[in-house]
């Protein structure tokens, strides 16, 4: 099955602050990962315990992709897009705890 993927507003502002070679990589990996089997877990896919951001995170390098799926929809909803410096997460710039 073959879903879609959408950006909220936050998650398109996320990938604004990043430089555009990154913006790039991300979104396409985003591409490559999340349009077929976004539930399964792998290596880089994981599903994240309950918290108010989302359900899933996708890592990509130090780039960390928080979404959510809608199977009856078909869609993969992009929530937000951080990194990691350490073992600390950064959204908007800010430090955020999971």
């Amino acid at each position: 099955m073959r879903l879609g993927i959408e950006f909220t507003p936050e998650a398109i502002d996320d990938l604004r602050s990043f430089r555009k070679y990154e913006q790039k990589r991300i979104v396409q990996e985003i591409e490559n990962q999340l349009k077929h089997q976004p539930m399964e877990e792998t290596h880089n896919r994981k599903k994240l315990r309950p918290n108010q951001l989302a359900e899933w995170e996708l890592r990509i390098g130090k780039f960390r992709v928080f979404y959510d799926v809608d199977i009856a929809g078909q869609r993969v909803k992009i929530e937000a897009v951080g990194y990691k410096r350490g073992n600390t997460l950064f959204i908007r710039g800010e430090e955020y705890e999971l």
